[in-house]
């Protein structure tokens, strides 16, 4: 009976498993957003902070089909692209923009930023037909 108890349990710790590894992939990517500005965010100071390895966090983000590093980057993207858009923030430079979204020079910043979303951080603040045009797949 002992035996039968374990392997009939067996389903229920994966999916038990599966769910403690989801709630620890969410609490640890709102620590992430929460922190993105910090230029020194790295892997081990977040798994410092949930007391686990920095490859369980690795194996969190893998099993995700992406890297720390990645979600990280993904992320001030897009708090420099939100920051750029929104007029609230048309007083700050972009550089002020890049460094508040945790990038830690300018010209790498501009370079990833353009890979990424196909313009310059400068043409993506001077508004919206830019965006549009490139979403639509019309250029100038």
């Amino acid at each position: 009976a002992d035996q039968e108890d374990v392997e009939g349990s067996g389903q229920a710790a994966t999916g038990t498993t599966d769910a403690m590894r989801a709630t620890r992939l969410r609490e640890i990517r709102s620590d992430i957003l929460s922190n993105l500005g910090r230029h020194a965010l790295s892997i081990e100071g977040v798994a410092s902070r949930h007391g686990i390895s920095p490859g369980y966090v690795r194996q969190l983000f893998a099993a995700q089909g992406t890297t720390f590093s990645k979600f990280v980057l993904e992320q001030r993207l897009n708090a420099a692209r939100t920051m750029l858009d929104d007029r609230r923030f048309a007083d700050r430079s972009i550089a002020a923009i890049a460094f508040e979204a945790g990038f830690g020079d300018l010209p790498s910043f501009n370079r990833i930023f353009r890979r990424r979303f196909g313009m310059r951080p400068s043409e993506a603040r001077d508004g919206a037909g830019k965006e549009d045009q490139i979403r639509h797949g019309r250029s100038e």
